[in-house]
């Protein structure tokens, strides 16, 4: 028997497999509608036998994009399209999952193959960003430090970005708090120089994202799993730990979360001792503090070691970036080569290339 490919259930929902296409942002859309592209690129994943896709970081409100051609749900004009895509994966035989972001002072920058770098300007379709406090992440612009009154407009535009991915046909969503995006930045010291609720102790600092997991939760199905990707450690001193993380994720799970999905870093510049499963120790750590499931993720290439992770306790699941844009097909090989090639399906139209 091989974990990788054995179900996992949470809630009402049961995933076919544990290698999961993590979320990677196509810089693609426009006007935060997704296009042939996102089909192209999620369905080809589902066909590659992927047990659940996590399209990519998803802004709830136009402001809340990382740049100008992030894909959004803030608009009833988006579910339409998305609708389009769920119902190409679900009819492969995978699971579809969105992650609900907000970039906060990381909003409003050139994705990667622009010509310009750092912040747009609003002369080519820039905005002005928000942040907890009005503290620039290194080259970019200052942020506005966001009001009560403006914080509490958060919760309530995740929730309703939910309620779209539901009309949309997604079975996951996950609300991004990781990588240096808005929530990430209310729970890190390095950002969050509040002096008021929402700032100071790190209870103060998880209180928005407390408040938007439970707006999510009351907007998305009680039968649909609900995720949360965290950071687990800003790779700073100064910086959240792994340890404050796992404090959170215990947390979480008392507000209806079923799964935090354990990243790293991205909140400020830090040198990460980058190598294979290197965020595995974080994610493994969160998990048993918390008694959550997590998955894990970061450079997990090799089927033999993404099992491992999975038989030695350290995650319920794995999620592949790098590996899955390089090899659409990873987990039909990675039945093969653990040997329970019978537990990937390969698509009709395929079927002449197994290796049977």
């Amino acid at each position: 028997m091989s974990l990788l490919f054995s179900p996992l259930t949470l809630r009402g929902t049961t995933f076919p497999n544990r290698a999961w296409l993590a979320p990677m942002c196509q810089y693609s859309a426009v006007d935060g509608t997704p296009n042939d592209w996102h089909l192209v690129h999620l369905g080809s994943r589902a066909s590659g036998g992927f047990g659940l896709l996590i399209a990519e970081a998803t802004a709830v409100a136009p402001e809340g994009r990382i740049s100008p051609e992030d894909t959004g749900l803030w608009h009833d004009q988006h579910v339409s399209e998305w609708r389009r895509i769920t119902d190409f994966v679900h009819e492969r035989g995978s699971l579809v999952g969105v992650q609900l972001a907000h970039a906060g002072r990381k909003a409003s920058t050139f994705s990667p193959f622009a010509n310009g770098r750092g912040s747009v300007p609003a002369e080519l379709g820039g905005w002005p960003t928000v942040a907890p406090s009005a503290v620039a992440f290194p080259g970019l612009e200052t942020p506005h430090a966001l009001s009560l009154d403006e914080i509490a407009q958060v919760p309530a535009a995740f929730a309703a970005a939910a309620r779209r991915a539901d009309d949309a046909g997604f079975d996951v969503v996950e609300v991004h708090a990781a990588h240096g995006y808005l929530l990430h930045q209310f729970l890190s010291p390095l950002s969050n120089a509040r002096d008021d609720e929402y700032g100071g102790t790190l209870e103060n600092r998880a209180r928005l994202l407390l408040e938007t997991v439970d707006a999510v939760r009351g907007a998305w199905p009680e039968d649909k799993p609900l995720f949360v990707r965290l950071s687990a450690t800003d790779w700073v001193e100064g910086g959240l730990t792994v340890g404050d993380v796992a404090q959170v994720a215990k947390d979480l799970a008392g507000h209806g979360v079923d799964l935090v999905d354990v990243s790293t870093g991205g909140n400020a510049p830090a040198t990460i001792p980058v190598g294979p499963g290197y965020q595995v120790p974080a994610a493994r750590e969160v998990r048993e503090t918390s008694g959550v499931p997590v998955a894990a993720v970061g450079l997990l290439t090799d089927p033999a070691q993404a099992e491992a992770v999975l038989a030695d306790g350290s995650a319920d699941a794995v999620l592949l970036g790098r590996e899955g844009l390089r090899d659409p097909f990873w987990p039909l090989r990675a039945a093969h080569e653990l040997g329970v090639a019978d537990a990937a399906a390969w698509q009709p139209q395929y079927a002449r290339a197994t290796w049977a």
